[in-house]
């Protein structure tokens, strides 16, 4: 029983670590692509990684999660140092940017999400939760270096994080279903989307048509 327990715990923060290192390399690498300073690029991965779950934890009303856990302040000045380090390495930081920001966005979405049902909330309020928690650290990112961020723009984003939100709480309705498998099952479904949205260039119906005039 002891056992058990401990695994899903290591897991869960397994989980965090990794999206944390996904989502500080994705800032760096966003912060590196406007030529950043060191101080400017630290600063960017670190609103990055830790944005959403900062919203997450103020809308429920706890204490914020990296103000209590130096392991994930650590996680992430790490992470953007080595970037930094690397970056030499890796000439095509916008498909780097894009990889590692969606499986942030897979990883983050999971962990709102659970927050939520923990909190013992509706099913959309937690998938709410998940959707900010995966998607306002990129917002921030986005603002930060000055360009619209990828949610309030066509590209599928958050839906991606809508239907594998919804996809873990059906899931997790079913009985027999090892919690880790639905974890990794629902993070896969939400960074394929976005794989296949980019590469079929899928995108949300337009709204605006353009103006010759313009």
């Amino acid at each position: 029983m002891l056992a058990t327990f401990l695994f899903h715990e290591n897991f869960a923060l397994a989980i965090e670590i990794i999206g944390t290192v996904a989502f500080a390399t994705s800032g760096a690498f966003a912060a590196m692509q406007h030529r950043l300073d060191p101080f400017g690029v630290l600063i960017i991965a670190f609103a990055t990684s830790v944005g959403g779950g900062t919203i997450r934890d103020l809308l429920l009303g706890v204490p914020v999660f990296w103000m209590h856990d130096m392991l994930i302040c650590s996680v992430a000045f790490i992470t953007t140092i080595l970037a930094m380090i690397f970056k030499s390495i890796e000439k095509n930081f916008k498909n780097t940017l894009f990889i590692f920001d969606s499986l942030g966005l897979g990883l983050f979405t999971i962990i709102g999400v659970q927050k939520g049902i923990s909190a013992g909330l509706h099913p959309v309020i937690c998938i709410t939760l998940g959707t900010i928690t995966g998607c306002f650290g990129g917002v921030l990112r986005d603002i930060l270096i000055n360009r619209i961020p990828l949610l309030l723009r066509k590209e599928i984003y958050a839906t991606a994080c809508i239907i594998g939100g919804t996809t873990f709480l059906l899931l997790n309705n079913i009985p027999g279903i090892p919690k880790e498998f639905i974890q990794i099952i629902t993070i896969s479904i939400i960074v394929i989307i976005r794989i296949i949205a980019v590469k079929f260039k899928l995108h949300m119906p337009l709204i605006y048509q353009s103006d010759a005039s313009d």
